[in-house]
């Protein structure tokens, strides 16, 4: 275990210490054709580990594996379930230090933001152990009184998740903690920049008790080529996937040839608002926390934000000082408030961005520039007056700029809150619980933060609307997506 102020000898002992295979039936084995592929830190751009990268062929072993082991992981008792997670919590938990430096390190969050992440993340593990034993069906007269009506919940099967970068623990927690809870045996595909992150997961999952085969994990540089198959595969019955709308839509169509169950969590365009009655300081608090968070690379960050004319002037003021006061280092640095961007191809199409809005006519109040250097670091940025048609008012910026949007009215707000096809989440500052009542009724989102910059909880339900997905992650309702129902009729026991 590393300390909790890593050194770089810490670091070099944790990669050492990690799996560089696939895991297949329990086994940590190299690819079929011998392939690897090196895994960067996004701050220095240099490789930190070589690791085993699957072949279709892998794959196919993967789902064959997972076919194999649903039968007994589904008649596997509740408590048992229970327990492999409990002690899978308490194991993350104890190590929370290992896995926040490891996703500094191939993600470059600051370590602030990856041990909250830990937590945020082993939490799905502990409140999906506690569902374990809730999964309930219904017994009941049927209203004619000729019959009997039993209703029961079992797993949906052998499922495949395909995980983003972004957030390399919490996002394999979200989707493997219910499917275990629920009897599901699975394929984990994690993405190709964050992977080592999903394999000390795995292995902690192993030492936890987890039987082989249930959980296998193929990361690999050819995505498509790997996954394709297993969608097409009739013994597949549940795909779950995070990441962009555009991947989503086409994964959408292919598992609709095998009808298969679908969960997708895709693209936010978040809409920020800020009323003239908003308390400035939580305003500003609130603001900070929805476009930094994981410096700004989350579906959840505030896009845009629309503040009402009133207050813009010094809302504005105020977020470009706290924004200008964040520290840019390479997050094993205890000072790094702000990391880089996962790679280069992101940091350019951030700066894009940023140039196109200032082009259409937003004035740049703070930041707007690639620095220069080692890693994908970019300048923490304000962009003040942004036109309603800009750009970058219209597609997930994944960096750390804020653009600022002046509205007049609530109905004006709400109509530019909605003016996007995506609807994952919005948030509001107002000290109006009236107003904050309607806007949650009125914002097409699958979630709402009233006078909060943060609202992800395993306790809830996580999951938009439109086209930022289908199905919800976490809460009672995260269960749900990996059961389906079974109704037994049975015949009136009081005639022979």
């Amino acid at each position: 275990m590393v300390s909790a102020n890593p050194t770089p000898a810490d670091e070099r002992a944790l990669l050492a210490s990690l799996p560089t295979g696939l895991l297949i039936d329990g086994v940590w084995r190299p690819a079929s054709d011998g392939g690897t592929f090196d895994v960067i830190d996004p701050s220095t751009g240099d490789a930190l580990l070589t690791i085993a990268s699957a072949t279709p062929a892998d794959g196919a072993a993967a789902l064959d594996a997972a076919v194999g082991a649903q039968r007994p992981w589904a008649r596997t008792a509740p408590r048992e379930r229970a327990e492999i997670l409990r002690r899978a919590f308490d194991a993350v938990t104890a190590r929370s230090d290992d896995f926040a430096l490891l996703m500094t390190l191939e993600m470059g969050k600051p370590l602030a933001e990856s041990r909250g992440e830990v937590a945020y993340g082993a939490e799905f593990l502990r409140w999906f152990s506690e569902e374990t034993a809730r999964i309930a069906g219904r017994f009941a007269m049927a209203p004619d009184g000729n019959s009997r009506l039993l209703v029961m919940k079992r797993p949906v099967g052998p499922s495949l998740f395909i995980t983003p970068w972004n957030f390399p623990l919490a996002m394999a927690t979200r989707k493997i903690a219910p499917a275990i809870a629920a009897g599901c045996t699975m394929v984990l595909k994690p993405a190709a920049l964050t992977p080592l992150t999903a394999l000390l997961f795995a292995q902690v999952l192993s030492e936890a008790g987890l039987p082989d085969g249930v959980l296998n994990v193929i990361q690999t540089t050819r995505a498509g080529a790997v996954t394709g198959p297993l969608i097409a595969d009739s013994r597949l019955r549940k795909l779950s996937f995070t990441g962009s709308t555009e991947v989503g839509r086409r994964l959408i169509a292919d598992a609709a040839q095998q009808v298969l169950r679908v969960s997708m969590e895709l693209g936010g365009n978040a809409p920020l608002l800020v009323f003239d009655d908003a308390d400035l300081d939580k305003a500003v608090d609130g603001a900070m926390l929805a476009k930094l968070r994981n410096g700004g690379e989350a579906c959840t960050a505030a896009n845009r934000i629309l503040v009402q004319r009133g207050v813009a002037g010094e809302f504005s003021r105020r977020l470009t000082e706290r924004m200008a006061a964040h520290t840019i280092a390479r997050g094993t640095d205890p000072a790094s408030k702000i990391g880089p961007l996962v790679d280069e191809s992101t940091r350019q199409k951030v700066h894009e961005l940023v140039t196109s809005a200032v082009a259409e006519g937003a004035t740049l109040a703070l930041g707007g520039r690639v620095v220069q250097g080692a890693g994908y670091f970019y300048e923490p940025t304000v962009l003040t007056d942004v036109p309603a048609g800009a750009r970058i008012l219209s597609q997930e910026i994944f960096g750390p700029v804020a653009p600022i949007v002046t509205f007049d009215t609530e109905e004006e707000a709400v109509r530019l809150a909605n003016d996007t096809e995506f609807g994952l989440v919005a948030y509001a500052f107002t000290r109006d619980l009236n107003r904050g009542l309607r806007l949650a009724e009125e914002l097409e989102v699958g979630m709402f933060g009233l006078n909060t910059g943060i609202v992800s909880n395993p306790a809830a339900p996580f999951g938009g609307v439109k086209q930022s997905g289908t199905g919800r992650e976490g809460g009672i309702e995260g269960i749900e997506e990996y059961l389906e129902t079974r109704y037994v009729g049975i015949a009136d026991p009081y005639r022979e």
